[in-house]
Order: structure tokens, then C-alpha cells, then sequence
């Protein structure tokens, strides 16, 4: 048997364009995206999707699989995180600079030099500032990823366009979150996205 991780990755496929490449979750934070399990279903991944991508959310990132309800899964992570002292972070390898059909993905070069980061140790000594939005801690700098790309806003064309996509991210993540919420903590639930509007 190994150790405790030191560091616990969620991936994500942000088609969206809105989310950051890479974002430091609190122990409450993790277990709401954990119990959320956002991400977006891609062309050739899944059987009769079309050339679009589709968001999704899968609790635990595995609903289907699941034989607790997904609170019980998500203390089990936060009583490890607490216990060994671990960081968890959310890796967007999704779209930068617009939404599908608009922005690029994020460059693997970029994912795999912010998963260095992370599993070295590099982030930490980074400073961080607080998303509006979501909450979560996002670096404001990473060795080898451009700025611009870990403030998602500045690459996109208009400013009020972002805001307003970002917006309805937020959205979809709280009507997710009412199939959960009565069964979880209130700091779980406050865990989440606020939404701008």
C-alpha cells in the first residue's frame, strides 16, 4: 500500500471557456465540486453526442457507480484531507479565450506544466487570488503557463460577454446543488458558486 497524497487532483473540461486551468479548493470546496462532479461531455467520448460539447454533472465524477449517497463519499475526503494535510486542486482542461466554437483549448503543454506545479510543490509558494464567483484560490502565476491564461477573462473578446457566461455557469452548478443541498452541511452548501446576478 502507498501513502497519503499530498495533493488530490479533479479534472474538469470546462466547455464553457469560463473556468480557470487550475484553482486551490478548500476542504468544504472540494467536497462540493466533488459532490457536483461538473464537467462537459466531448465529441468522441460518448456514444450519439454530436460535433458540441454537452455539460454535465456526475456526482462524485462517477454517479452511476456510487452506492452511497454522494455526502457520505464526499466526508470520507474531507476527513482524509484534514487528517494527512492534503491540498486538492481543479484542473480545467477545457476552453480558454470563449466557449467552444469561439476559444482553443487549454494547450496540454500548459496542463502538464501546471500538474508539475502542483505535484512538486511549486504552487504553494505561489500568492493566489480569491475567485469572484466561485471562491476557490487561483495562482497568479505558474512556471511555464502564460498569465493570461490562468485569468481566463482576459482572453476573451469582451469582458461583459465572460462575466455573463461565467454567470450562467454559476447558475447551472446551484440548480445542480438543490439535489444535494438538503442533505448536506450548510458550509458544504455555502461552498459553492455565487452568482453575480
Amino acid at each position: 500500500m502507498g501513502g497519503h497524497p499530498a495533493d488530490i487532483v479533479f479534472l474538469t473540461c470546462d466547455a464553457s471557456g469560463v473556468m480557470p486551468p487550475i484553482s486551490r479548493l478548500t476542504p468544504e470546496q472540494a467536497m462540493h465540486h466533488f459532490i457536483s462532479g461538473y464537467t462537459s461531455k466531448i465529441a468522441g467520448t460518448e456514444v450519439g453526442l454530436g460535433t458540441e460539447p454537452e455539460i454535465t454533472f456526475s456526482a462524485c465524477f462517477g454517479a452511476p457507480f456510487m452506492v452511497h449517497r454522494p455526502l457520505a463519499y464526499a466526508e470520507l475526503l474531507r476527513a482524509k484531507m484534514l487528517r494527512h494535510g492534503a491540498t486538492c486542486w481543479l484542473v480545467n482542461t477545457g476552453w480558454t479565450g470563449g466557449p467552444f466554437g469561439v476559444g482553443k483549448r487549454i494547450g496540454i503543454r500548459h496542463t502538464r506544466a501546471i500538474l508539475d506545479a502542483v505535484l512538486g510543490g511549486k504552487l504553494h509558494r505561489q500568492p493566489f487570488r480569491r475567485d469572484a464567483v466561485f471562491g476557490f484560490d487561483v495562482p497568479l502565476a505558474c512556471e511555464g503557463v502564460p498569465a493570461d491564461i490562468l485569468d481566463p477573462a482576459g482572453t476573451w473578446p469582451s469582458r461583459q460577454d465572460y462575466d455573463a457566461k461565467y454567470d450562467a455557469l454559476a447558475a447551472r452548478f446551484v440548480e445542480n446543488f438543490k439535489l444535494f443541498a438538503d442533505d448536506c452541511p450548510a458550509d458544504v452548501v455555502a461552498a459553492g458558486p455565487r452568482r453575480a446576478r
